[in-house]
């Protein structure tokens, strides 16, 4: 595990604070420069990065300090990815505001947590031990493949938000390495239909696919065709937890 520095982490904290005091608040969000925008919402980061540091996604894998650092990048690329015609429209412009920020900020640092997990390793007898003295582990399993979908997900966008349809130009997880894999568990467990969903979904050998387009490709027709889509995704997932067994899943965690 990288090492958790508690003295630079408290420091970041009060500099934090210093600098927010010095703000001079606006009626809006538009009225702040760049720099104090960011600023203002470094706190937010440093909540989400300790909502994440505690969690079993990240333990293991990054400090406090790095994830922090990691939060705030997302931040300063999502500052720059405002709409403001679209902000002043919205009936709850700090909702809004958090709400957009805040899914590029955990889906940076989800991606950061995923790709880091990828450069370790299990040590080889740790790997032998639970081979040989653990049955089918559902937990790891349901790890491996949340950590892997989460990741893809972290760049979609919502369309039930105005703000989430400034396109993302983030660059995504890199899962290129899994792919073939991850489709070769979808073909043992899962129906025809159930892959093709999550094939699309995920977009594991070509573009992500919306809910819209999955249920006009695969002839889901009727008024709820989007639910009936998003019902076969997470029975698809689902599927798989309880499928496939955590020896398969084991050397990728």
């Amino acid at each position: 595990m990288k090492s958790y520095n508690i003295q630079n982490y408290i420091r970041y904290k009060k500099d934090l604070e210093e600098a927010i005091k010095r703000i001079d608040k606006q009626p809006e969000y538009y009225a702040y420069d760049r720099d104090t925008l960011i600023t203002l919402f470094m706190p937010l980061v440093e909540n989400i990065a300790r909502k994440f540091a505690t969690s079993q996604q990240a333990s293991g894998v990054m400090s406090i300090n790095d994830l922090i650092q990691e939060g705030n990048l997302n931040l300063i690329k999502a500052v720059d990815r405002i709409d403001w015609q679209r902000m002043q429209e919205s009936e709850d412009q700090e909702k809004t505001m958090k709400s957009f920020l805040s899914k590029r900020i955990k889906g940076g640092i989800r991606r950061a947590i995923d790709i880091n997990r990828g450069q370790m390793r299990l040590p080889e007898h740790v790997t032998n031990s639970i081979r040989k003295n653990f049955g089918k582990d559902k937990k790891m399993v349901a790890m491996f493949f949340n950590s892997i979908f989460l990741s893809i997900d972290a760049g979609s966008r919502d369309e039930d938000d105005m703000l989430y349809q400034i396109e993302d130009k983030s660059e995504p997880y890199n899962q290129e390495f899994l792919n073939l894999y991850l489709m070769s568990l979808l073909k043992q467990h899962l129906t025809i239909k159930e892959y093709d969903v999550l094939r699309l979904s995920y977009g594991l050998d070509c573009d992500k696919h919306s809910a819209k387009q999955i249920a006009a490709k695969l002839s889901i027709e009727g008024s709820g065709a989007y639910v009936r889509v998003s019902q076969l995704k997470k029975q698809a997932v689902q599927k798989l937890i309880d499928n496939v067994d955590h020896s398969q899943v084991l050397d990728y965690l």
